[in-house]
């Protein structure tokens, strides 16, 4: 008599796939919740709480890859230094700050996790590029006169950046329509700079990524 053939176990996903659940379950889950635990994250990806050790240390190393991976995703949907050359500097700033909303703003609770500690210096050190762009339209804009001169351009340029940071913050808090979010950054960001605000409306592209050609026409 023949014996009966095992049962044939269902094949365990490989560490691969589980680290990528890992990943988008902290993705989905932090938007809705930015204090969502560790278990329920998970959970929500099929898994132990001690399975998660086995790709990342703590919370904190699992939020900083997930929020280090949303920076570089928006850093690769910034305008190119080609896109903004031609512009005036006014009109860089707002090319900056409006691309920027567009990339955050339906994923606005994950934007402030990663723009507060701990994970602040990291995300920092990945938009570099982008902030070396704020500051050289700071540079050029205190240089022929359309932007506020008491500070240097790397003053102006943190200031900028906080203001963005200040509308996303308040944007998040009270439900600010995408629309309005749109114009509130850009008439901060260049506020800060100096720029009347009713100017700073001008300056407002059209579209996230309005290109120098597009700009002049």
């Amino acid at each position: 008599m023949t014996a009966p053939a095992p049962p044939v176990r269902a094949p365990r996903r490989d560490a691969t796939a589980n680290r990528a659940a890992l990943v988008e379950a902290a993705k989905t889950l932090l938007q809705r919740d930015q204090d969502a635990s560790l278990e329920a994250i998970a959970a929500a990806a099929g898994l132990s709480r001690r399975a998660v050790y086995g790709h990342f240390p703590s919370r904190e190393d699992l939020v900083r890859e997930v929020v280090t991976a949303g920076a570089q995703r928006v850093l690769g949907a910034m305008p190119s230094t080609a896109d903004l050359a031609e512009l005036p500097p006014a009109s860089r700033l707002a090319a900056i700050a409006v691309a920027l909303w567009s990339e955050v703003a339906h994923v606005r609770s994950m934007a402030r996790i990663a723009v507060h500690e701990p994970f602040v210096a990291t995300v920092a050190a990945v938009f570099e590029p982008l902030r070396a762009q704020v500051r050289e339209a700071c540079a050029l804009g205190i240089a022929d006169g359309s932007m506020r001169d008491d500070v240097d351009a790397a003053t102006l340029g943190r200031l900028v950046e906080g203001a963005c940071l200040a509308v996303l913050d308040e944007a998040t808090r009270s439900g600010t329509p995408h629309d309005a979010g749109h114009r509130m950054v850009v008439v901060s960001a260049l506020g800060m700079a100096g720029v009347d605000w009713r100017t700073a409306l001008l300056a407002e592209p059209t579209a996230p990524h309005t290109t120098a050609t597009e700009a002049r026409a």
